[in-house]
Protein backbone atom coordinates (compact mmCIF):
# COMPACT_ATOMS: atom_id res chain seq x y z
CA UNK A 1 0.00 0.00 0.00
CA UNK A 2 1.33 3.45 -0.93
CA UNK A 3 2.05 5.52 2.18
CA UNK A 4 -0.21 8.41 1.15
CA UNK A 5 -3.19 6.10 0.51
CA UNK A 6 -3.13 4.59 4.03
CA UNK A 7 -5.89 6.11 6.20
CA UNK A 8 -3.94 6.85 9.41
CA UNK A 9 -0.84 8.45 10.89
CA UNK A 10 0.38 7.19 14.28
CA UNK A 11 1.83 9.42 17.01
CA UNK A 12 3.88 7.97 19.87
CA UNK A 13 3.81 10.54 22.69
CA UNK A 14 6.23 9.69 25.50
CA UNK A 15 5.61 12.16 28.31
CA UNK A 16 6.98 12.66 31.81
CA UNK A 17 4.21 10.73 33.53
CA UNK A 18 2.85 8.42 30.81
CA UNK A 19 3.35 6.79 27.44
CA UNK A 20 0.59 7.40 24.93
CA UNK A 21 -0.19 6.33 21.39
CA UNK A 22 -2.73 8.17 19.23
CA UNK A 23 -4.06 7.37 15.76
CA UNK A 24 -5.07 10.35 13.62
CA UNK A 25 -7.09 10.30 10.41
CA UNK A 26 -6.67 12.58 7.42
CA UNK A 27 -8.81 15.29 9.05
CA UNK A 28 -6.50 15.35 12.08
CA UNK A 29 -9.23 13.75 14.19
CA UNK A 30 -8.35 11.16 16.85
CA UNK A 31 -9.34 7.65 15.77
CA UNK A 32 -7.88 5.81 18.76
CA UNK A 33 -5.85 6.44 21.92
CA UNK A 34 -4.16 4.38 24.62
CA UNK A 35 -2.18 5.53 27.66
CA UNK A 36 -0.06 3.88 30.36
CA UNK A 37 1.53 5.60 33.35
CA UNK A 38 5.25 5.24 34.01
CA UNK A 39 6.93 5.01 37.40
CA UNK A 40 8.63 8.04 38.91
CA UNK A 41 11.79 7.28 40.93
CA UNK A 42 13.08 9.75 43.55
CA UNK A 43 16.33 8.22 44.90
CA UNK A 44 17.32 11.43 46.73
CA UNK A 45 15.76 14.87 47.29
CA UNK A 46 15.99 16.79 44.01
CA UNK A 47 16.72 13.65 41.98
CA UNK A 48 14.17 12.28 39.48
CA UNK A 49 14.68 9.14 37.40
CA UNK A 50 12.81 6.87 34.97
CA UNK A 51 13.51 3.29 33.94
CA UNK A 52 14.24 3.55 30.20
CA UNK A 53 13.27 -0.09 29.67
CA UNK A 54 9.91 0.56 31.33
CA UNK A 55 9.41 3.55 29.01
CA UNK A 56 10.12 1.35 25.98
CA UNK A 57 7.84 -1.46 27.14
CA UNK A 58 5.03 0.99 27.98
CA UNK A 59 5.34 2.77 24.63
CA UNK A 60 5.25 -0.52 22.73
CA UNK A 61 2.30 -1.76 24.79
CA UNK A 62 0.13 1.31 24.14
CA UNK A 63 0.99 1.29 20.42
CA UNK A 64 -0.09 -2.34 20.12
CA UNK A 65 -3.21 -1.67 22.23
CA UNK A 66 -4.44 1.15 19.98
CA UNK A 67 -4.12 -1.00 16.87
CA UNK A 68 -5.77 -4.01 18.54
CA UNK A 69 -8.62 -2.08 20.16
CA UNK A 70 -9.49 -0.20 16.96
CA UNK A 71 -9.08 -3.07 14.54
CA UNK A 72 -6.29 -1.27 12.66
CA UNK A 73 -3.34 -3.09 11.07
CA UNK A 74 0.16 -1.69 10.60
CA UNK A 75 -0.38 -1.65 6.83
CA UNK A 76 -3.04 1.02 7.34
CA UNK A 77 -0.52 3.43 8.88
CA UNK A 78 1.19 5.85 6.50
CA UNK A 79 3.87 6.95 8.98
CA UNK A 80 4.85 7.16 12.64
CA UNK A 81 5.85 10.34 14.48
CA UNK A 82 7.61 10.40 17.85
CA UNK A 83 7.28 13.20 20.39
CA UNK A 84 8.82 13.11 23.81
CA UNK A 85 9.59 14.63 27.18
CA UNK A 86 12.68 16.67 26.39
CA UNK A 87 16.15 16.73 28.02
CA UNK A 88 15.67 13.41 29.86
CA UNK A 89 18.95 11.55 29.39
CA UNK A 90 19.57 7.88 28.55
CA UNK A 91 22.98 6.16 28.27
CA UNK A 92 22.97 2.63 26.83
CA UNK A 93 25.19 -0.16 25.53
CA UNK A 94 25.16 -0.33 21.73
CA UNK A 95 25.79 -4.10 21.71
CA UNK A 96 23.10 -5.17 24.18
CA UNK A 97 20.66 -2.24 23.89
CA UNK A 98 20.56 -2.08 27.69
CA UNK A 99 20.70 1.20 29.66
CA UNK A 100 23.66 1.60 32.03
CA UNK A 101 21.60 3.58 34.56
CA UNK A 102 18.09 4.90 35.06
CA UNK A 103 17.29 7.82 32.77
CA UNK A 104 17.90 11.18 34.47
CA UNK A 105 14.70 13.21 34.05
CA UNK A 106 14.56 16.87 32.98
CA UNK A 107 13.26 17.85 36.45
CA UNK A 108 16.35 16.38 38.15
CA UNK A 109 18.59 18.96 39.91
CA UNK A 110 21.62 16.82 40.83
CA UNK A 111 23.89 18.63 38.37
CA UNK A 112 23.24 22.16 39.66
CA UNK A 113 26.75 22.15 41.17
CA UNK A 114 28.32 21.32 37.78
CA UNK A 115 26.44 24.27 36.26
CA UNK A 116 27.64 26.56 39.07
CA UNK A 117 31.26 25.49 38.48
CA UNK A 118 31.00 26.11 34.74
CA UNK A 119 29.42 29.53 35.36
CA UNK A 120 32.11 30.43 37.91
CA UNK A 121 34.73 29.51 35.31
CA UNK A 122 33.15 32.03 32.92
CA UNK A 123 31.54 29.62 30.44
CA UNK A 124 27.86 30.60 30.76
CA UNK A 125 27.95 33.12 27.90
CA UNK A 126 29.56 30.61 25.52
CA UNK A 127 26.84 28.05 26.22
CA UNK A 128 24.13 30.66 25.76
CA UNK A 129 25.59 32.02 22.51
CA UNK A 130 26.04 28.60 20.93
CA UNK A 131 22.97 26.75 22.24
CA UNK A 132 20.42 29.49 23.02
CA UNK A 133 20.03 28.00 26.52
CA UNK A 134 20.87 29.17 30.02
CA UNK A 135 23.43 27.01 31.81
CA UNK A 136 21.07 25.00 33.99
CA UNK A 137 20.66 21.46 35.32
CA UNK A 138 17.39 21.27 33.35
CA UNK A 139 19.26 20.39 30.13
CA UNK A 140 20.87 17.10 29.08
CA UNK A 141 24.57 17.96 28.82
CA UNK A 142 25.40 18.05 32.53
CA UNK A 143 23.21 14.98 33.15
CA UNK A 144 25.28 13.02 30.60
CA UNK A 145 28.51 14.31 32.19
CA UNK A 146 27.26 13.10 35.58
CA UNK A 147 26.56 9.60 34.19
CA UNK A 148 30.03 9.40 32.62
CA UNK A 149 31.60 10.64 35.86
CA UNK A 150 29.73 8.21 38.13
CA UNK A 151 29.45 4.94 36.16
CA UNK A 152 32.79 3.10 36.43
CA UNK A 153 34.52 2.81 33.06
CA UNK A 154 31.74 4.58 31.16
CA UNK A 155 33.84 7.39 29.68
CA UNK A 156 36.49 4.99 28.36
CA UNK A 157 33.79 2.76 26.88
CA UNK A 158 32.15 5.84 25.32
CA UNK A 159 35.45 6.84 23.70
CA UNK A 160 35.71 3.34 22.19
CA UNK A 161 32.27 3.78 20.63
CA UNK A 162 30.61 1.11 22.77
CA UNK A 163 27.94 3.37 24.30
CA UNK A 164 25.16 5.58 22.97
CA UNK A 165 23.57 8.71 24.43
CA UNK A 166 20.12 9.92 23.56
CA UNK A 167 17.12 11.84 24.74
CA UNK A 168 13.89 9.81 24.80
CA UNK A 169 13.24 10.30 21.07
CA UNK A 170 16.61 8.71 20.29
CA UNK A 171 16.04 5.85 22.73
CA UNK A 172 12.65 4.98 21.22
CA UNK A 173 13.94 5.34 17.64
CA UNK A 174 16.85 3.00 18.48
CA UNK A 175 14.50 0.38 19.93
CA UNK A 176 11.98 0.68 17.09
CA UNK A 177 14.35 0.94 14.10
CA UNK A 178 17.92 0.21 15.20
CA UNK A 179 18.99 3.70 14.06
CA UNK A 180 20.77 6.14 16.40
CA UNK A 181 19.14 9.48 15.49
CA UNK A 182 17.67 12.63 16.97
CA UNK A 183 16.13 15.76 15.46
CA UNK A 184 17.26 19.39 15.86
CA UNK A 185 14.42 20.27 18.27
CA UNK A 186 15.66 17.67 20.75
CA UNK A 187 19.37 18.22 20.02
CA UNK A 188 18.88 21.92 20.77
CA UNK A 189 17.94 21.03 24.39
CA UNK A 190 21.19 19.25 25.26
CA UNK A 191 23.66 22.16 25.81
CA UNK A 192 25.83 20.36 23.22
CA UNK A 193 24.31 21.58 19.93
CA UNK A 194 25.21 24.78 18.07
CA UNK A 195 21.80 26.04 16.92
CA UNK A 196 23.41 28.42 14.39
CA UNK A 197 25.62 25.87 12.57
CA UNK A 198 23.14 23.08 13.44
CA UNK A 199 25.71 20.57 14.55
CA UNK A 200 27.26 19.15 17.72
CA UNK A 201 29.80 21.58 19.15
CA UNK A 202 33.31 20.22 19.88
CA UNK A 203 34.20 23.05 22.26
CA UNK A 204 31.12 22.46 24.44
CA UNK A 205 31.71 18.70 24.36
CA UNK A 206 35.27 19.29 25.58
CA UNK A 207 34.10 21.53 28.45
CA UNK A 208 31.79 18.73 29.64
CA UNK A 209 34.30 15.95 28.80
CA UNK A 210 31.78 14.14 26.60
CA UNK A 211 33.13 11.92 23.76
CA UNK A 212 31.54 12.74 20.38
CA UNK A 213 31.24 9.00 19.63
CA UNK A 214 28.25 8.89 22.02
CA UNK A 215 26.08 11.25 20.04
CA UNK A 216 23.19 10.46 17.68
CA UNK A 217 23.03 11.55 14.06
CA UNK A 218 20.86 14.67 13.67
CA UNK A 219 18.11 14.26 11.07
CA UNK A 220 15.21 16.46 9.93
CA UNK A 221 12.13 16.65 12.18
CA UNK A 222 10.01 15.76 9.14
CA UNK A 223 11.45 13.30 6.63
CA UNK A 224 11.81 9.58 6.01
CA UNK A 225 14.09 9.00 8.99
CA UNK A 226 14.09 5.20 9.36
CA UNK A 227 11.72 2.21 9.24
CA UNK A 228 10.08 0.48 12.19
CA UNK A 229 11.01 -3.19 12.36
CA UNK A 230 8.02 -5.35 11.42
CA UNK A 231 8.26 -7.36 14.67
CA UNK A 232 6.95 -4.45 16.75
CA UNK A 233 3.60 -3.64 15.11
CA UNK A 234 3.24 -6.33 12.44
CA UNK A 235 4.63 -4.59 9.35
CA UNK A 236 7.41 -2.13 8.53
CA UNK A 237 6.26 1.50 8.87
CA UNK A 238 8.21 4.70 8.04
CA UNK A 239 9.40 6.72 11.03
CA UNK A 240 8.93 10.15 9.47
CA UNK A 241 8.49 12.67 12.28
CA UNK A 242 10.41 13.53 15.48
CA UNK A 243 10.14 16.56 17.75
CA UNK A 244 10.36 17.42 21.43
CA UNK A 245 6.96 17.73 23.09
CA UNK A 246 6.74 21.53 23.30
CA UNK A 247 7.95 22.07 19.74
CA UNK A 248 5.52 19.41 18.52
CA UNK A 249 2.69 21.15 20.37
CA UNK A 250 3.62 24.46 18.71
CA UNK A 251 3.46 22.75 15.31
CA UNK A 252 0.21 21.00 16.28
CA UNK A 253 -1.30 24.38 17.19
CA UNK A 254 -0.51 25.50 13.62
CA UNK A 255 1.73 28.30 14.94
CA UNK A 256 3.47 28.24 11.58
CA UNK A 257 3.87 31.98 10.96
CA UNK A 258 6.22 34.44 12.64
CA UNK A 259 4.75 35.91 15.83
CA UNK A 260 2.26 33.10 16.49
CA UNK A 261 2.47 31.64 20.00
CA UNK A 262 1.03 28.88 22.15
CA UNK A 263 0.94 28.11 25.87
CA UNK A 264 0.68 24.56 27.19
CA UNK A 265 -0.81 24.49 30.69
CA UNK A 266 0.54 21.27 32.14
CA UNK A 267 2.39 20.59 35.38
CA UNK A 268 4.34 23.66 34.36
CA UNK A 269 3.51 26.09 31.57
CA UNK A 270 5.48 26.18 28.35
CA UNK A 271 5.15 29.24 26.14
CA UNK A 272 6.67 29.22 22.66
CA UNK A 273 6.64 31.83 19.91
CA UNK A 274 7.58 31.28 16.27
CA UNK A 275 10.42 33.66 15.31
CA UNK A 276 10.96 32.36 11.77
CA UNK A 277 14.11 31.17 10.00
CA UNK A 278 16.63 33.02 12.18
CA UNK A 279 17.42 32.31 15.85
CA UNK A 280 16.47 35.34 17.94
CA UNK A 281 18.64 36.10 20.96
CA UNK A 282 16.64 36.95 24.08
CA UNK A 283 17.40 40.01 26.19
CA UNK A 284 14.81 38.92 28.75
CA UNK A 285 16.24 35.57 29.85
CA UNK A 286 14.13 33.43 27.57
CA UNK A 287 15.47 30.42 25.67
CA UNK A 288 16.21 30.39 21.94
CA UNK A 289 15.47 26.94 20.57
CA UNK A 290 14.96 25.03 17.34
CA UNK A 291 11.30 24.45 16.58
CA UNK A 292 11.50 21.97 13.71
CA UNK A 293 13.39 21.32 10.52
CA UNK A 294 11.75 20.24 7.27
CA UNK A 295 12.44 20.66 3.55
CA UNK A 296 15.90 22.00 4.38
CA UNK A 297 14.52 24.90 6.42
CA UNK A 298 14.77 25.39 10.17
CA UNK A 299 12.14 27.26 12.19
CA UNK A 300 13.26 28.79 15.48
CA UNK A 301 11.26 29.58 18.60
CA UNK A 302 11.54 31.67 21.73
CA UNK A 303 10.58 29.68 24.82
CA UNK A 304 9.75 30.53 28.38
CA UNK A 305 8.74 28.08 31.07
CA UNK A 306 6.76 28.45 34.28
CA UNK A 307 7.61 25.75 36.82
CA UNK A 308 4.32 25.76 38.76
CA UNK A 309 1.29 25.67 36.45
CA UNK A 310 -1.12 22.83 37.12
CA UNK A 311 1.24 21.85 39.94
CA UNK A 312 -0.11 24.89 41.82
CA UNK A 313 -3.58 23.33 41.84
CA UNK A 314 -2.10 19.94 42.80
CA UNK A 315 -0.49 21.62 45.81
CA UNK A 316 -3.85 23.11 46.87
CA UNK A 317 -5.20 19.56 46.79
CA UNK A 318 -2.29 17.53 48.20
CA UNK A 319 -0.40 20.08 50.29
CA UNK A 320 -3.19 22.17 51.79
CA UNK A 321 -6.23 19.90 51.37
CA UNK A 322 -8.29 22.88 50.17
CA UNK A 323 -9.89 20.76 47.42
CA UNK A 324 -10.45 17.02 47.06
CA UNK A 325 -9.79 16.95 43.30
CA UNK A 326 -8.17 19.34 40.84
CA UNK A 327 -11.47 19.67 38.98
CA UNK A 328 -13.07 21.41 41.96
CA UNK A 329 -10.83 24.46 41.79
CA UNK A 330 -12.77 26.36 39.09
CA UNK A 331 -16.11 26.25 40.92
CA UNK A 332 -14.47 27.19 44.23
CA UNK A 333 -12.57 30.10 42.67
CA UNK A 334 -15.70 31.27 40.83
CA UNK A 335 -17.68 31.38 44.10
CA UNK A 336 -16.04 34.75 44.89
CA UNK A 337 -16.10 37.75 42.52
CA UNK A 338 -12.36 38.47 42.80
CA UNK A 339 -9.22 37.49 44.73
CA UNK A 340 -10.14 39.63 47.75
CA UNK A 341 -6.70 41.25 47.62
CA UNK A 342 -4.91 37.88 47.90
CA UNK A 343 -1.87 37.21 45.68
CA UNK A 344 -0.14 33.85 45.56
CA UNK A 345 3.41 33.42 44.16
CA UNK A 346 3.88 29.65 43.64
CA UNK A 347 7.70 29.72 43.71
CA UNK A 348 7.80 26.35 45.48
CA UNK A 349 10.74 25.19 43.34
CA UNK A 350 12.09 28.65 42.52
CA UNK A 351 11.01 30.84 39.61
CA UNK A 352 11.59 30.15 35.91
CA UNK A 353 11.49 32.71 33.08
CA UNK A 354 11.97 35.62 33.13
CA UNK A 355 13.47 35.58 36.67
CA UNK A 356 15.43 32.28 36.77
CA UNK A 357 15.76 32.47 40.55
CA UNK A 358 16.14 29.01 42.13
CA UNK A 359 16.27 30.61 45.61
CA UNK A 360 12.79 32.20 45.37
CA UNK A 361 10.12 30.48 47.47
CA UNK A 362 6.34 30.45 47.43
CA UNK A 363 4.25 32.92 49.42
CA UNK A 364 0.70 34.17 49.97
CA UNK A 365 0.18 37.93 50.34
CA UNK A 366 -2.76 40.13 51.30
CA UNK A 367 -4.44 37.76 53.78
CA UNK A 368 -7.09 39.28 56.05
CA UNK A 369 -9.70 37.90 58.45
CA UNK A 370 -12.08 37.95 55.50
CA UNK A 371 -9.90 35.67 53.36
CA UNK A 372 -11.49 32.30 52.55
CA UNK A 373 -10.31 29.14 50.82
CA UNK A 374 -12.14 30.42 47.72
CA UNK A 375 -9.92 33.53 47.61
CA UNK A 376 -6.81 31.35 47.88
CA UNK A 377 -8.11 29.07 45.09
CA UNK A 378 -8.76 32.09 42.90
CA UNK A 379 -5.33 33.58 43.66
CA UNK A 380 -3.75 30.23 42.70
CA UNK A 381 -5.46 30.19 39.29
CA UNK A 382 -4.60 33.84 38.74
CA UNK A 383 -0.94 33.08 39.57
CA UNK A 384 -0.77 30.67 36.64
CA UNK A 385 -2.03 33.45 34.36
CA UNK A 386 0.24 36.13 35.85
CA UNK A 387 3.34 33.97 35.37
CA UNK A 388 2.37 33.14 31.79
CA UNK A 389 1.63 36.79 31.02
CA UNK A 390 5.08 37.86 32.24
CA UNK A 391 6.77 35.37 29.93
CA UNK A 392 4.65 36.51 26.98
CA UNK A 393 5.40 40.16 27.69
CA UNK A 394 9.12 39.32 27.64
CA UNK A 395 8.63 37.50 24.32
CA UNK A 396 6.87 40.48 22.80
CA UNK A 397 9.78 42.73 23.82
CA UNK A 398 12.35 40.31 22.37
CA UNK A 399 10.39 39.84 19.14
CA UNK A 400 9.58 43.53 18.77
CA UNK A 401 5.95 42.76 18.00
CA UNK A 402 2.76 42.15 19.92
CA UNK A 403 0.69 38.99 19.96
CA UNK A 404 -2.56 38.93 18.01
CA UNK A 405 -3.81 35.88 19.94
CA UNK A 406 -2.56 33.12 22.22
CA UNK A 407 -3.37 29.50 21.38
CA UNK A 408 -3.68 27.25 24.43
CA UNK A 409 -3.66 23.55 25.28
CA UNK A 410 -2.91 21.23 28.19
CA UNK A 411 -5.13 20.14 31.06
CA UNK A 412 -5.69 23.54 32.67
CA UNK A 413 -6.73 25.08 29.33
CA UNK A 414 -10.13 23.46 29.97
CA UNK A 415 -10.58 25.83 32.94
CA UNK A 416 -12.75 28.63 31.51
CA UNK A 417 -12.19 30.97 34.47
CA UNK A 418 -8.41 30.71 34.04
CA UNK A 419 -8.59 31.21 30.27
CA UNK A 420 -10.79 34.31 30.61
CA UNK A 421 -8.45 35.81 33.21
CA UNK A 422 -5.48 35.02 30.93
CA UNK A 423 -7.15 36.91 28.07
CA UNK A 424 -7.93 39.82 30.41
CA UNK A 425 -4.31 40.06 31.59
CA UNK A 426 -2.86 39.84 28.07
CA UNK A 427 -5.40 42.08 26.39
CA UNK A 428 -5.59 39.67 23.41
CA UNK A 429 -7.88 36.71 22.66
CA UNK A 430 -7.02 33.30 24.09
CA UNK A 431 -8.03 30.49 21.72
CA UNK A 432 -8.59 26.85 22.68
CA UNK A 433 -8.58 24.33 19.79
CA UNK A 434 -11.04 21.52 19.15
CA UNK A 435 -8.23 18.94 19.17
CA UNK A 436 -6.40 19.55 22.45
CA UNK A 437 -3.95 16.65 21.92
CA UNK A 438 -1.69 19.13 20.17
CA UNK A 439 1.63 17.47 21.07
CA UNK A 440 0.68 14.18 19.44
CA UNK A 441 -1.02 16.01 16.57
CA UNK A 442 2.19 17.95 15.87
CA UNK A 443 4.21 14.73 15.69
CA UNK A 444 1.57 13.21 13.40
CA UNK A 445 1.58 16.28 11.15
CA UNK A 446 5.39 16.24 10.86
CA UNK A 447 5.32 12.55 9.93
CA UNK A 448 2.36 12.87 7.57
CA UNK A 449 3.88 15.77 5.64
CA UNK A 450 7.04 13.74 5.00
CA UNK A 451 5.15 10.90 3.25
CA UNK A 452 2.55 12.97 1.39
CA UNK A 453 -0.33 12.10 3.73
CA UNK A 454 -0.83 15.86 3.99
CA UNK A 455 0.43 18.06 1.19
CA UNK A 456 1.64 21.25 2.85
CA UNK A 457 1.39 23.54 5.86
CA UNK A 458 -1.55 25.41 4.32
CA UNK A 459 -3.58 22.18 4.50
CA UNK A 460 -2.68 21.83 8.19
CA UNK A 461 -3.64 25.43 8.93
CA UNK A 462 -7.04 24.75 7.37
CA UNK A 463 -7.48 21.61 9.52
CA UNK A 464 -6.82 23.49 12.79
CA UNK A 465 -10.13 24.57 14.34
CA UNK A 466 -10.95 26.71 17.36
CA UNK A 467 -13.25 25.35 20.04
CA UNK A 468 -13.63 28.63 21.93
CA UNK A 469 -12.20 32.16 21.89
CA UNK A 470 -11.91 34.07 25.17
CA UNK A 471 -12.02 37.80 24.42
CA UNK A 472 -10.37 40.26 26.84
CA UNK A 473 -12.91 42.25 28.86
CA UNK A 474 -10.91 43.84 31.69
CA UNK A 475 -10.38 47.64 31.73
CA UNK A 476 -6.72 48.67 31.28
CA UNK A 477 -6.56 50.46 34.65
CA UNK A 478 -7.73 47.32 36.48
CA UNK A 479 -5.13 45.23 34.64
CA UNK A 480 -2.39 47.72 35.61
CA UNK A 481 -3.41 47.62 39.27
CA UNK A 482 -3.36 43.83 39.36
CA UNK A 483 0.09 43.68 37.75
CA UNK A 484 1.41 46.26 40.23
CA UNK A 485 0.34 44.07 43.14
CA UNK A 486 1.71 40.95 41.46
CA UNK A 487 5.13 42.54 40.93
CA UNK A 488 5.26 43.65 44.57
CA UNK A 489 4.51 40.07 45.59
CA UNK A 490 7.20 38.65 43.28
CA UNK A 491 9.83 41.04 44.63
CA UNK A 492 9.26 39.76 48.14
CA UNK A 493 9.87 36.11 47.15
CA UNK A 494 13.11 36.61 45.20
CA UNK A 495 16.28 35.38 46.89
CA UNK A 496 14.34 34.08 49.89
CA UNK A 497 16.57 31.03 50.47
CA UNK A 498 19.72 33.18 50.33
CA UNK A 499 18.64 35.45 53.15
CA UNK A 500 20.27 35.02 56.56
Amino acid sequence: MEAHSAPFVFALDQGTTSARAILFDRRGIIHGLAQQEITQHYPQPGWVEHDANEIWQAQLAVARAVLRDNGVSATQIAAVGITNQRETTVLWDRATGQPLHHAIVWQDRRTAGICDELSAAGHANLFQQRTGLVLDAYFSGTKLKWLLDHIPGARARAERGELAFGTIDSWLAWKLTGEHVTDPSNASRTLLFDIHRQCWDDELLALLDIPAALLPRVVASSGEIATLNAEWLGAPIPLAGMAGDQQAATFGQACLDIGMAKNTYGTGCFLLMNTGQQPMASWHRLLTTVGWQRNGQTTYLLEGSVFMGGATVQWLRDGLGLIASAGEVEALAASVPDNGGVFFVPAHTGLGAPYWDPSARGALFGLTRGTTRAHIARAALEAIAFQSAEVLQAMEKDAGQGLSELRVDGGASRNDLLMQFQADLLGVPVVRPKVTETTALGAAWLAGLAVGFWQDEAELTALWQADRRFEPAMPAHQRATLFSHWHRAIERTLGWEKEE
